[in-house]
């Protein structure tokens, strides 16, 4: 097994990870204990139905308070944004960061999670992943060829393009691709640098994995080129009732369903270390080389005192 596993964590953007009387400014000082503990990145969330410190004001804030951490989306909502404003607004936060951003994209969950957002945001909820790709492309023009002042796709067409900031790296940041339907897959496969779902099974990831290669090669691309990765929520717990129990509050507080709900549709692990530790290898033997963890608490006390705990695991996933 290749001990090139690297190890992120979100910053807990949204309220229902800090608790009552919490200053949200202390979220900075978060991502820059994280980064002093050895995470080798941090990530915010996108989401519009619940309060949180939205998800690029965040970056651009952790941006200069650290130094070397990678700095990610997982996952932003592109279709939800203005896309010019929104490749300006990425390209500031690569260069602010001195191009250390990574950008994951999706196009949120369906039913009660992803209707409502497009509604709020006057998006066509149809061909959303179609708009999706659609809006990468646009901004790998804007980045890379700014001289191009027109964009011509099925949904989405400009002219007289601006030329816009451009970003630290040539090209600009790389972007990554969450979900783990075949479509998805195939796309990550084809089009973008990086995948990163969340299936609740190991043997799940191994198999979209394969996808994502077999789509690689069709198009003509290295075996290298896309980088798989995981997104898990995690905790450590005493014991694996204590861990069931709390995955099942923080599925309450974030989401408003419960924990067994949401077991079948994202990859959740909570217990003792060793089983912490145990489940996150399975995913690295099934492919992953970047985990992603979401802490499964409801404090930002719990989240620091989270953030010591996991980062001890790191030594162990590639045992």
């Amino acid at each position: 097994m290749e001990d090139d596993i690297r190890l992120g964590v979100l910053v807990p953007v949204g309220k229902a990870q800090w608790g009552p009387g919490v200053d949200p400014r202390e979220l900075v000082e978060f991502a820059v204990m994280a980064e002093g503990l050895g995470y080798s990145s941090l990530w915010v969330n996108d989401f519009l139905l619940t309060p949180r410190i939205e998800a690029l004001t965040m970056l651009a804030a952790a941006a200069p308070a650290t130094r070397e951490v990678t700095l990610g989306t997982a996952v932003l909502l592109p279709v939800l944004r203005r896309p010019v404003q929104a490749a300006q607004t990425l390209a500031s936060i690569d260069l602010l960061s001195g191009g250390r951003l990574v950008v994951g994209v999706g196009a949120a969950f369906t039913g009660r999670f992803g209707l409502p957002q497009h509604q709020l945001s006057e998006v066509p909820w149809e061909r959303r992943f179609a708009r999706l790709d659609e809006t990468v492309a646009l901004w790998r023009q804007l980045w890379a060829n700014p001289e191009a002042a027109s964009f011509r796709g099925e949904l989405i067409r400009f002219d007289d393009l601006p030329a816009i900031t451009a970003p630290w790296r040539p090209g600009g940041p790389p972007i990554w691709l969450g979900g783990g339907t075949p479509s998805a897959c195939r796309r990550a496969g084809r089009l973008y640098n990086g995948w990163l779902p969340y299936p609740p099974d190991p043997t799940s990831y191994a198999d979209g994995l394969a996808m994502v290669r077999d789509a690689e090669s069709e198009a003509g691309r290295g075996g290298g080129d896309v980088t798989p990765a995981l997104f898990v929520s995690a905790v450590i717990t005493r014991s694996a009732q204590e861990g069931r129990e709390a995955l099942e509050h923080f599925s309450e507080a974030s989401y408003g369903i419960p924990f067994s709900e949401l077991g079948n549709i994202q990859a959740l692990v909570a217990g003792p270390p060793e089983h912490v530790a145990e489940r996150l290898r399975e995913y690295v033997a099934a492919g992953t080389r970047h985990i992603v963890c979401r802490i499964a608490t409801t404090s930002l006390d719990s989240q620091r005192e989270q953030l010591g705990q996991l980062i001890k695991l790191r030594p162990l996933l590639s045992a």
